[in-house]
């Protein structure tokens, strides 16, 4: 019993001991190493799985923009803090204007007309002095050979992770490497998603691919197939092609068929960033396949971040560049920047942190919590959809609203440059053109009752929670050509009152519906029911969102059927025209009006081209437009020319236009810099911490209440006293029994006792 005690209160002092410990420590709840949380180190997550693709020639998912446009350059960016977003230089020293050539190679005027212009040739000067990443790709020995080329057998045991590697190079960039990135895109090798679209443009592009085909078979010839370890695929050989050449070291010459003035956009995506022949060749070595070691899981880039730790599915980290030059953070944005505090660095070198870690959560919930802890800076760099549900649980819940408060969480939103519409199948006799003038006119005001009974304010309301705007045409804001309210509104749909949009009311709809024939949702001819089909793309007959849709065509009398599917059916009867009515939605590659208005364009139908125009919509008129803003430079006479067009199809009333949705961020009070963007991917450059209020809040957000543990102590203490106290007169009582019938007790002992 008295070792039982010994051994309780021994418990009891170590647990309290250990309380006081940890006051002085990280949190003990923290997942990081002791201190981790004072570095100037961004911690965010990652779901389900690692980046798939971290080859520029192959990304092209939103989960590995954090990864590629930190690490590589391409040759522009966008503005971090501009909208509408404007093109600026990233490795290139100025954005350069092509020079037009003729069908005999004559230079031609800048305001030549399209039609007459065969090519257009950009000389695009590069920055000098930028340095590629530390690389063992770069790596060289005492005699100026590569120290890791070629391996000999053996030399890639064990080393499954680029930091086995332990010798690192740099070189300067060049044109060369943008040659050589480009020249990649038509590898067969490499299968870029994006060569189809560039061999359109590129002058010899096609030709070259077909040449590299032939290429990579006959080095193919005689290995089994499937083999991984193939002889290198070397672009650097001389059958290249016209249409990308490096002048010199400095300058890199494109041309373009035709004028394409969109084509700048694809300058500032990583599928045409540099790469180096070094890591190329690196890479094609016996063993790296096998070993997981390529351009996909380790980079070699120029940019501001380098890949230093990559633990697949568990961690990766990136680290600063020692060789990046630093770019300085920009003075100018949009009105309300400098209230927000987005221009304090103006012209500071960029990036502000050391390290950004990216690990995995695999389910929401924890990754909530860790946020809300203060674990995670931000939840997930790529994603916008964490600040919208934040801000609709906000809404929803007064609680929440006030702990994000308390945590001084930031959520400011943008609007994408994206949309959601709901299209008329331009093939189908009831809702789309019609085949008379007559008819045309009829199904043209069909179109307009239910654009004007379908409240796109109360869906957005209901099944966007508020965070979206409706469309009043196609081009989204953030791009040239957008114009908000009031100018902007859609004058076929809504009213101006007190210099508002206001939807017009539903007499309105159920006259244009009279007027085609179909009066309170009747046939005037046959009095049968006017009954319309919904396709979907997903989801069953009972959604509350079909539900909604058929509610609001009832009001005109209208009968809804929804016809739901999965999405690859969905696609099917899109592509075959099937469809009456669809809902879809587009998000730009690019911020320029014509990425949106050759939603609508006719030769771009999917029915009879195979294009994104899936109403089949086919207007001469938009369409001569359309090719005209093709060749059109951003200036009044563009944005003119865009309102023609838009007026057109708010007229035709091809699409109800729906909504563009939002996007927001959610950052912790200690993350600076935070603006959401749909466009610009390499934030994590201009984005800084507070290290010490991430620390002081984290500790008060997670400091353990160490009270109940006393108030246990105390109990247990109160517990054990009675026992301890009857333990020791047993004790005594044992001892005085125990001498007194003791045989043989001398006097003086029993006295003692």
């Amino acid at each position: 019993m008295g070792e039982w005690l010994k051994r309780t209160w021994i418990v009891v002092l170590v647990s309290l001991a250990a309380a006081l410990a940890g006051c002085s420590r990280d949190p003990i709840n923290s997942p990081y190493e002791t201190g981790a949380m004072s570095e100037n180190a961004l911690y965010t997550a990652f779901v389900r799985q690692s980046p798939k693709y971290l080859d520029p020639a192959l990304s092209y998912s939103s989960d590995e923009t954090p990864f590629t446009y930190n690490i590589y350059e391409p040759l522009y960016q966008y503005h971090y803090l501009k909208r509408p977003y404007e093109l600026i230089p990233r490795a290139a020293a100025q954005i350069a204007p092509p020079r037009y050539l003729d069908a005999q190679g004559n230079v031609l005027p800048e305001d030549a007309p399209g039609e007459q212009i065969a090519q257009s040739v950009y000389d695009i000067p590069i920055q000098k002095d930028i340095l590629f990443q530390p690389h063992p790709a770069f790596a060289r020995d005492a005699q100026g050979g590569y120290t890791y080329y070629p391996l000999k057998p053996g030399d890639i045991d064990g080393k499954y992770y680029l930091t086995d590697f332990k010798e690192t190079g740099t070189r300067a960039l060049t044109a060369a490497d943008y040659v050589y990135g480009i020249r990649r895109l038509a590898s067969p090798r490499v299968a870029s998603p994006i060569y189809s679209l560039l061999a359109e443009y590129i002058v010899g592009m096609r030709e070259y691919g077909e040449r590299l085909k032939a290429r990579d078979q006959a080095l193919r010839k005689g290995l089994p197939a499937g083999e991984r370890d193939l002889p290198w695929l070397d672009l650097r050989e001389s059958d290249g092609f016209d249409g990308v050449q490096a002048l010199d070291d400095h300058t890199l010459r494109i041309r373009i068929r035709g004028k394409y003035p969109q084509f700048k956009y694809w300058l500032a995506m990583t599928f045409t960033a540099p790469i180096p022949w070094e890591a190329d060749r690196f890479y094609s070595q016996p063993g790296m396949a096998a070993h997981n070691l390529s351009l996909n899981t380790w980079p070699a880039g120029t940019g501001p971040y380098m890949l230093v730790e990559s633990l697949q599915n568990r961690r990766h980290v990136l680290a600063r560049n020692p060789n990046f030059r630093g770019e300085p953070y920009p003075c100018e944005g949009e009105p309300g920047d400098r209230a927000a505090g987005l221009l304090a660095d103006c012209g500071k070198l960029t990036p502000f942190m050391d390290t950004i870690v990216f690990n995995i959560e695999k389910e929401a919930f924890p990754l909530s919590g860790k946020f809300m802890q203060g674990y995670y800076d931000i939840p997930q760099v790529e994603r916008g959809d964490f600040g919208v549900a934040m801000r609709v649980a906000a809404s929803d819940s007064p609680e929440k609203a006030e702990t994000y408060r308390e945590h001084g969480i930031q959520l400011p939103t943008t609007v994408e440059t994206s949309i959601w519409y709901l299209g008329f199948n331009w093939l189908d006799p009831v809702v789309g053109q019609g085949d008379t003038p007559e008819q045309q006119e009829k199904n043209r005001k069909l179109r307009l009752a239910i654009s004007i009974a379908f409240n796109w304010e109360e869906y957005i309301a209901v099944f966007q929670d508020d965070q979206a705007v409706s469309a009043y045409g196609p081009v989204p804001p953030g791009v040239l050509g957008y114009r908000p309210p009031p100018e902007g509104i859609n004058p076929e749909v809504y009213d101006l009152v007190d210099g508002k949009p206001k939807r017009k009311s539903l007499e309105v709809a159920k006259q244009l519906l009279a007027e085609a024939g179909y009066p309170d949702g009747r046939d005037a001819k046959t009095g049968a029911p006017l009954v319309l089909h919904y396709d979907a793309m997903t989801g069953g007959g009972s959604n509350p969102q079909f539900d909604w849709m058929r509610r609001q065509l009832a009001q005109l009398g209208i009968q809804l059927d929804v016809r739901s599917t999965d999405y690859g059916r969905f696609q099917d009867k899109m592509r075959r025209g099937a469809a009456q009515m669809f809902m879809w939605g587009w998000l730009a590659d690019y911020p320029d009006a014509e990425n949106f208005l050759f939603l609508l364009y006719g030769p771009n139908g999917k029915v009879e081209h195979g294009g994104e125009n899936a109403a089949n919509y086919n207007s001469p008129k938009f369409n001569q437009l359309f090719e005209q803003l093709k060749y059109l430079d951003d200036g009044p006479e563009k944005v003119a020319l865009i309102d023609r067009m838009q007026a057109i199809v708010q007229h035709d009333a091809p699409w109800m236009f729906g909504y563009f949705p939002m996007s927001g961020g959610a950052y912790q009070q200690w993350v600076g810099n935070a603006k959401p963007t749909q466009m610009v991917r390499n934030t994590l450059q201009y984005i800084k911490l507070d290290p010490e209020l991430r620390v002081e809040k984290v500790k008060e957000w997670n400091t353990p209440r160490w009270w109940p543990l006393w108030l246990v102590a105390l109990a247990i203490a109160l517990a054990i006293w009675p026992s301890y106290r009857a333990l020791k007169r047993r004790e005594r009582q044992t001892a005085f029994d125990t001498s007194v019938d003791s045989p043989g007790a001398s006097p003086s002992q029993e006295s003692q006792s």
